[in-house]
């Protein structure tokens, strides 16, 4: 299956700031893009990135200037046959959690993947009127675009498809559970877990 990847690459990961500075964000954002390819084509299918500037990575990318749901929504418009759309920021991403979210739409029009806080991060779209809108509690919206066009919906519950990267916070989950560059990146630059009464967070060495 074709699986879309769209990525931010103007000014990734700014949520990150109080952690990575600039060149760091950069790097780390790749680094979980990478890990999101190749997640994607070991479990068999053929990911490209949808990117708003250019990208040196191992996949077709396609450099669009348009916000990303818009992109994707052309490509979702252009196309009869199904088409998967996984963010780039799950750094915990398997070929296993590929598969259930792909075997998820074998019996429905929308296969969905809700993310923590109300966002989406994989559909697969079978449904030909179906589009998709990243802003805002975009889980919930998705499920209404559904009920609007009348397609049927699959919800598929993973942790490594719901842990998106957003905030420092996150890195945690990455340090405990990554098992692909992300993670390895992180460690290279100094991350540690931090455990702290009774919570786990992270610290950085000098």
């Amino acid at each position: 299956m074709r699986i879309l990847v769209p990525f931010e690459a103007t000014r990734p990961k700014t949520r990150l700031d109080g952690v990575l500075d600039t060149d760091e964000r950069v790097a780390f954002a790749q680094a979980m893009l990478r890990d999101v390819l190749r997640a994607c084509r070991d479990a068999g299918h053929d990911p490209e990135v949808v990117a708003t500037a250019e990208v040196d990575v191992s996949a077709p990318v396609a450099v669009d200037d348009r916000p990303l749901s818009e992109a994707v929504n052309a490509r979702l418009a252009a196309t009869d046959d199904p088409l998967g759309i996984v963010v780039a920021d799950l750094a915990l991403l398997t070929p296993a959690a590929v598969d259930r979210l792909v075997a998820a739409a074998a019996d429905a029009d929308l296969a969905i993947a809700p993310g923590r806080g109300g966002g989406t991060n994989g559909l697969v779209v079978t449904h030909p009127d179906f589009r998709v809108d990243f802003h805002g509690v975009s889980f919930r919206d998705h499920l209404d675009a559904a009920e609007a066009v009348g397609a049927d919906v699959t919800v598929v519950d993973s942790m490594r498809l719901s842990t998106d990267v957003d905030e420092p916070a996150d890195l945690v989950e990455v340090l405990l559970h990554g098992e692909g560059e992300a993670a390895a990146w992180l460690r290279a630059a100094g991350f540690e877990l931090d455990p702290v009464d009774g919570r786990v967070g992270i610290n950085r060495r000098e």
